[in-house]
């Protein structure tokens, strides 16, 4: 079994390609959870259903949100009621967030719920919130302080960002499942996603490097010169005080990550890195790309 660390864009468009790869019983995937909002009354987890829409074959793999061919009526509607849902929620998606609400309000654990959702969905791969008590990923500017979801889609990254910081009435603690499916797995993947937003919020939580020490751990930069992929990255690599290129993320991941993974157009130097092509501009791409990851991990056992 190979686990991934992932959040919402760049580790998705990998497991798209590792799906052809392993069949998706062997896949695990630890997804950040920091990114969650309650929105209109529901519980919107967009890590958790981009990976999980992505299994289940619902993804819309145009924006990489949301399921395809989705319809927005109730969208437009509380639009119109009340003028306030920023975040453009789709019927089918928004059926999901219901249920998970529902299921939440009962007294189920979001690692419960997503199980459930799986379940029924489908889903033969484990998809494991990376804790089940809430943390928040917030953004700090002139005006005040945001939620992520507020600085990157209501306000589309335009505030100045001053700097980054997570939130949570208990200390995030690393669920059972996360801990062995790490411990259990032949290697561990961090791939190609937001440093600040969508893995740290993962290795922040109790647990996680201590079951990381001892395995095959590689890491996919999301970064190429000094420009991210996708994303704000960039941005918000800077404003925590760190160098917005491979060579600073490394250094995020140093610790528990010897072996890293940045692009062949990447003029930045990582000492010791894997040279690959990163840009999955398509799911060959992503084939071929985890292709080579597998040989990575499995040269460094």
């Amino acid at each position: 079994m190979i686990t991934f660390l992932s959040g919402g864009t760049g580790t998705p468009k990998l497991l798209r390609g590792m799906r052809r790869v392993l069949g998706d019983e062997e896949i695990s995937v630890v997804v950040n959870t920091a990114e969650d909002i309650w929105i209109s009354g529901n519980y919107l987890a967009p890590d958790l259903d981009t990976v999980m829409y992505l299994f289940s074959g619902d993804l819309d793999t145009d924006t990489w949100w949301g399921v395809k061919g989705d319809s927005y009526h109730t969208h437009e509607e509380v639009r119109r009621l009340c003028g306030d849902e920023y975040i453009t929620i789709g019927d089918r998606d928004r059926a999901v967030h219901i249920a998970r609400s529902g299921m939440l309000t009962a007294g189920k654990t979001l690692t419960e719920v997503t199980r459930s959702l799986c379940d029924a969905l489908g889903v033969r791969a484990g998809i494991l919130p990376m804790a089940d008590t809430p943390v928040t990923t917030r953004v700090m500017t002139p005006e005040g302080e945001l939620h992520f979801q507020e600085y990157w889609v209501k306000f589309r990254g335009s505030p100045r960002v001053q700097g980054v910081r997570r939130t949570y009435d208990t200390p995030p603690l690393a669920t059972d499942e996360v801990i062995r499916a790490i411990r259990e797995s032949e290697g561990v993947i961090i791939g190609p996603s937001n440093p600040v937003t969508s893995i740290l919020p993962i290795l922040e939580c109790q647990g996680v490097t201590s079951a990381l020490a001892d395995r095959a751990v590689i890491a996919v930069s999301p970064f190429i010169g000094d420009a991210p992929v996708s994303g704000p990255a960039g941005v918000l690599m800077r404003a925590m005080g760190h160098e917005p290129t491979s060579l600073g993320t490394f250094r995020l991941y140093e610790s528990i990550c010897p072996h890293f993974v940045q692009d062949v157009r990447d003029p930045v130097k990582v000492p010791g890195s894997s040279r690959a092509d990163t840009l999955m501009t398509d799911i060959e791409k992503s084939v071929e790309l985890s292709m080579k990851l597998l040989e990575f991990i499995r040269a460094a056992r």
